[in-house]
């Protein structure tokens, strides 16, 4: 997590002092919950709240605490006793660190998705107005690299759209999945705290009681949770190579916004490279280096230890931080992204029509051809126009094998270009609704 590639909401959730707050709230919700089952007295449930609700925690105390005993939560509450005084004694009343951590962390989780659900709302508007924009805006399809048939920029839009659209309802259920709550004491069986105190400390935080915590919540929760982010992340990437692609010098087609008094390069002035998408190719790697270890979290020892924890302390901050960036950014790449309707179409005639292939097969197959014959035809005449050499429609009037079935009218009318977009309505309507 470092500053270039963070945004001060999302970072401030992974912030010591967020932290430590979280930490302060969820051992006062547990005293209001045991002050009202009589382990302690309501007063000093009170005071806890209000002597900690009104301290500043101290980072550099707490840390210099922690250097002394060698336990982050001791050395919170111990500067936490600092403020409250006698009635510190209740605090942390039948419960284990993992209570705390495991309860913070999945706040923080939430509250991290819940940023980067409103990231993608903000990218999903960007893409469906620019697709709806470019809804008919002519291009080359290509298979390898290569071209293959016509599309519409909108369609390839609408493409993106649809898979972030999955990608939210992705993360809507790991956000479900992780907001669970555990206050469940040693080895997670409730023997010095009430199970009652776990559900109050849940509702206030916005969680679910863990159902089985074993000390810790099962981090098949956290593997998925990461794992979606991983996914969010390739999905990021797969639009940002499109993008790259079509800037290539020989093609393009789109462009990155390029701003006035920007620099492309140290060297050479005339540079206006793709600098936004390959940078988010590279933030994609980041958040999905996050992926394998949380799988491997998930392999505990028994009941509880710790081999988790420096992982999360990493992954955690830095997954959310560098997602909730590359989703803003991709989202200001569409926003401006600058899309050339000429340059489509001159990509699209330099195969000399070739891209009509395929429709000109099928018609011989209408017309009695075999289909071996009639790929065999219109390959023979398609490869000397791959080599620059001719017009692909001219060669195959003149082809007597060809025209023996098909007419110089036949012909011509399998070189519409509307013919491959009349059903870019059904896939905007299926993408999109029919609004």
């Amino acid at each position: 997590m470092i500053p270039r590639y963070s945004r001060p909401e999302m970072a401030d959730i992974w912030s010591p002092e967020s932290k430590f707050r979280i930490w302060f709230e969820i051992e006062a919700h547990a005293c209001d919950a045991l002050a009202e089952l009589g382990v302690i007295p309501k007063e000093a449930a009170k005071t806890i709240w209000e002597r900690g609700g009104k301290a500043e925690f101290n980072v550099a105390r707490i840390d210099e605490i922690e250097r002394e005993v060698k336990h982050d939560v001791i050395a919170f509450l111990t500067h936490l006793a600092e403020f409250v005084g006698e009635d510190s004694r209740f605090v942390h009343q039948g419960m284990t660190s993992s209570d705390v951590l495991d309860t913070c962390l999945n706040v923080q989780l939430v509250r991290a998705a819940d940023l980067l659900l409103a990231d993608m709302d903000g990218l999903l508007a960007a893409l469906k107005r620019r697709a709806f924009e470019h809804k008919d805006t002519i291009t080359i399809g290509r298979s390898h690299g290569i071209h293959a048939e016509p599309t519409t920029f909108g369609v390839k839009l609408a493409q993106a759209y649809a898979e972030f659209e999955r990608c939210r309802e992705r993360l809507v259920f790991a956000r479900k999945e992780i907001a669970t709550c555990a206050i469940s004491g040693a080895v997670g069986t409730f023997a010095n705290i009430d199970p009652r105190v776990e559900v109050h400390v849940a509702k206030a935080l916005g969680l679910e009681p863990e159902p089985v915590s074993t000390q810790v919540i099962p981090r098949d929760r956290h593997a998925m949770f990461f794992a979606v982010l991983g996914v969010v992340a390739s999905s990021i990437e797969r639009l940002a190579t499109e993008i790259r692609h079509l800037q290539r010098t020989e093609v393009l087609e789109a462009e990155e916004f390029f701003s006035e008094g920007q620099k492309g390069s140290s060297a050479m002035p005339h540079k206006r490279n793709p600098i936004l998408t390959e940078n988010l190719t590279g933030l994609a790697r980041i958040v999905r280096m996050a992926v394998n270890p949380a799988m491997e979290n998930v392999a505990l020892w028994h009941e509880r230890d710790i081999s988790h924890s420096s992982v999360e302390r990493m992954i955690g901050p830095d997954a959310t931080v560098t997602l909730d960036f590359a989703l803003v950014r991709l989202t200001n790449v569409i926003d401006k992204l600058l899309i050339y309707p000429e340059n489509m179409q001159k990509n699209m005639d330099r195969l000399g029509g070739l891209v009509f292939s395929q429709r000109v097969l099928l018609a011989l197959t209408q017309k009695g051809a075999s289909r071996e014959d009639a790929y065999r035809f219109v390959q023979r005449n398609a490869m000397p126009v791959w080599r620059g050499e001719g017009n692909f429609l001219e060669l195959l009037k003149a082809d007597k094998d060809v025209s023996g079935k098909l007419s110089d009218t036949d012909l011509d009318e399998l070189f519409d270009l509307s013919y491959h977009t009349k059903h870019v309505d059904t896939i905007f309507t299926r993408v999109f609704g029919a609004s």
